[in-house]
């Protein structure tokens, strides 16, 4: 098993937690309602990606399925029409991706997190990936505002020869003086096993700290934002490593990346900054990169707007 590191040691703003599950997010199937839940089963037939099993329930939706290329690849967009995530928020998402299927799943706009003052918000999914399938999770930023604490818990089953590629930009909310808003805590936690192994645990912890502001140095030195990319795939290497750093350093002026490779195999990829259009903008480069090495699809282009 290996447990991904932050890019950078700004202790106790952003580090690892505890292996066994934090009493903060909760294990999947906590006892609780759910605010919202969507359950999505993927299969090929004809050479194409289609639903075969699709259920919402609560503050959740999703779209109608559509191709961006001749690949048979489908692509799914997740919408919350409350527009946020409030406090005592719990949302179930369970995707089941059928051999040789491909999935891209994103969402319609930013999450957003309001002020959480007696409860935590929270996200569970559960990922089932067979034999040759392939996943995209790609969603719009989360955005966190002014006394918001939420959790993330992401728990990933896939066979050795399926692919998945994980995208997160984490932001403040902007307050009406211009300046950011200071959240109270982020907890991405990813768990994901191989052939019914755990094999990687990737455990992400932001806190900005009590009377610091979220653009005061105590938080990830002079940065903001966070974007990670997860990517676990039997084709990855140390080339490939070599080949994404080399393609991020030109738009990371600020020196805040950094590319890990992983057990399984896989990487880990983690930059910092101030802009969220910087983080689309380097994670959409890898993204870009990965999709017309492995699949020779053109780069990425989700119009929603």
């Amino acid at each position: 098993m290996v447990e991904s590191a932050p890019v950078v040691e700004l202790a106790p703003v952003v580090e690892l937690v505890e292996t066994q599950a934090s009493p903060a997010v909760g294990r999947l199937g906590a006892v609780g309602e759910w605010a919202g839940t969507l359950s999505l089963d993927v299969a090929r037939r004809n050479g194409r990606s289609i639903a075969v099993r699709q259920h919402h329930d609560g503050a959740l939706r999703i779209l109608r399925p559509h191709y961006l290329d001749e690949s048979g690849q489908v692509c799914y967009v997740v919408i919350n029409p409350g527009g946020a995530y409030l406090g005592g928020d719990r949302y179930l998402i369970e995707l089941d991706v059928a051999p040789g299927a491909d999935l891209l799943l994103t969402t319609q706009s930013a999450t957003k997190i309001y002020r959480t003052p007696n409860d935590r918000a929270e996200q569970h999914m559960r990922i089932s990936l067979g034999a040759g399938s392939r996943l995209e999770l790609l969603p719009d930023p989360l955005i966190a505002y002014r006394e918001a604490s939420y959790g993330q818990v992401t728990c990933v089953d896939m066979d050795p020869t399926a692919s998945l590629v994980m995208a997160e930009v984490v932001t403040p909310g902007w307050s009406p003086d211009g300046g950011y808003f200071r959240y109270d805590e982020i907890r991405l936690r990813n768990e994901i096993s191989i052939g019914g192994r755990l094999t990687v645990l990737d455990n992400l912890l932001i806190r900005p700290g009590s009377g610091s502001p979220v653009d005061g140095s105590a938080f990830m030195g002079a940065c903001t934002h966070l974007g990670s990319l997860l990517v676990v795939d039997a084709r990855v290497n140390s080339t490939l490593a070599d080949d994404l750093h080399a393609l991020l350093a030109p738009k990371d002026d600020g020196g805040r990346l950094g590319v890990t490779l992983l057990d399984g195999p896989g990487l880990a990829l983690r930059a910092l900054s101030r802009s969220t259009e910087q983080l689309n903008a380097m994670l959409g480069a890898a993204v870009d990169l990965l999709r017309k090495r492995w699949h020779g699809q053109e780069p990425l282009n989700l119009r929603k707007y």
